[in-house]
């Protein structure tokens, strides 16, 4: 286990009704609040090293396992929807006392949920950075015209079927190491999946999670409560905004992510980690732990 992971510490505290676990450093500072959003399939842990580096900076490190992903709760309201997360963050942002200096930062999932909560209550958060999964249209339009990402993305597609709870549970959980050997190509995963697949071993929690991918394109899409707040997913934040996406990425391809890039306004920037795939932040975590922290203080 990497030598920071002994820096954190693990919390809880409960959200209109949800009971959310979180792990955390630098509380004890004074500074903003800084809330990383991890994303599938992945847990809070997969922060570990950047926490410390952002406790280091002044700030009030937290890294929450999104709902369904134990030791978090599964929703009673069954809503998976990123938006539901969205609002878990904005719930968290004023149970974790935070204020308009606050950061959010997401990768995968994690991106898609900062990119809402960023967007419906920008006035919560200073500073946006993404990673993985683009700001914009730039993935709906990979969606309709670049058949290499519709190929990439077919697990979506296949988590739509109840079989999938099957197997992807089989063999303890043998079908995330396989996803993330493609989309991380020669990359060691062997501690990361040590550490998030206790967030998804129990077949309840694995369902909350490919309740995610029904939700989004499946039939629990057409939520009236959450559509509105759901489109701005395409959308893209006005605060000050940095996008990271790894070179030898197998999930979302280097193309979405320059075509993203040559859209994005003059309060954002992209910077492609070369060497790097999905989990770009875990294969160079000091090279883009650097990049976010001088993003974060420039």
């Amino acid at each position: 286990m990497s030598a920071n992971a002994h820096r954190l510490s693990s919390h809880d505290v409960t959200i209109d009704g949800l009971n959310v676990a979180y792990l955390a450093a630098g509380l004890e500072n004074d500074g903003p609040l800084a809330l990383c959003l991890h994303g599938f399939p992945d847990s809070a842990h997969t922060w570990r090293h950047l926490l410390p580096r952002l406790a280091d900076a002044g700030y009030r490190a937290v890294a929450p396992f999104l709902r369904g992903y134990a030791p978090t709760a599964i929703p009673a309201d069954g809503r998976f929807q990123t938006a539901a997360s969205a609002l878990d963050a904005i719930a968290l942002h004023s149970a974790l006392g935070g204020d308009s200096r606050a950061v959010i930062i997401g990768h995968d999932w994690g991106s898609i949920i900062t990119n809402i909560a960023a967007s419906h209550r920008p006035d919560l958060w200073s500073k946006v950075v993404m990673s993985a999964v683009p700001p914009g249209n730039a993935v709906g339009v990979a969606f309709i015209s670049n058949l290499a990402q519709i190929k990439r993305s077919w697990y979506m597609f296949f988590f739509q079927n109840p079989l999938a709870d099957i197997v992807v549970g089989a063999n303890d959980l043998a079908y995330i190491d396989m996803l993330w050997n493609d989309w991380s190509p020669g990359f060691d995963a062997t501690e990361e999946l040590a550490l998030l697949k206790p967030s998804l071993r129990d077949p309840a929690n694995l369902q909350a999670a490919l309740g995610y991918y029904r939700a989004t394109i499946g039939s629990g899409y057409n939520d009236p409560a959450l559509m509105e707040m759901q489109m701005k997913s395409s959308g893209i934040p006005t605060q000050p905004l940095l996008y990271l996406h790894g070179e030898t990425d197998g999930c979302m391809g280097i193309e979405v992510a320059r075509f993203a890039a040559a859209e994005l306004p003059a309060t954002a920037r992209a910077e492609f980690v070369s060497g790097a795939g999905h989990f770009l932040h875990l294969e160079r975590p000091e090279h883009v732990n650097d990049i976010i922290l001088n993003f974060l203080g420039s």
